[in-house]
């Protein structure tokens, strides 16, 4: 035998250590990581700052201005009914 067979029959024999090391693992793929790669990401590669026009941030001010309004409605109502 000569050392390329040698070599290539070392790693068939770990190919299939390998694969008899996942099945028992649980079919978990060793090598294989759940989740986003690193460096890969979801915000845009602008480079810049987002804001917020006046108007927009009103609209959110009102917005949230109406819904904590009416969260004490409920919590008042709730208290004079208990």
């Amino acid at each position: 035998m000569e050392v390329k067979e040698i070599i290539a029959e070392l790693e068939k024999e770990i190919a299939r250590l390998r694969e008899a090391r996942t099945l028992l693992a649980g079919g978990i793929a060793m090598g294989r990581k759940r989740g986003r790669p690193p460096g890969k990401s979801t915000t845009p590669k602008t480079g810049r700052k987002r804001r917020l026009s006046p108007e927009g941030r009103k609209a959110i001010s009102e917005a949230l201005k109406r819904r904590w309004a009416l969260r004490r409605k409920t919590l008042e109502k709730a208290a004079k009914s208990a």
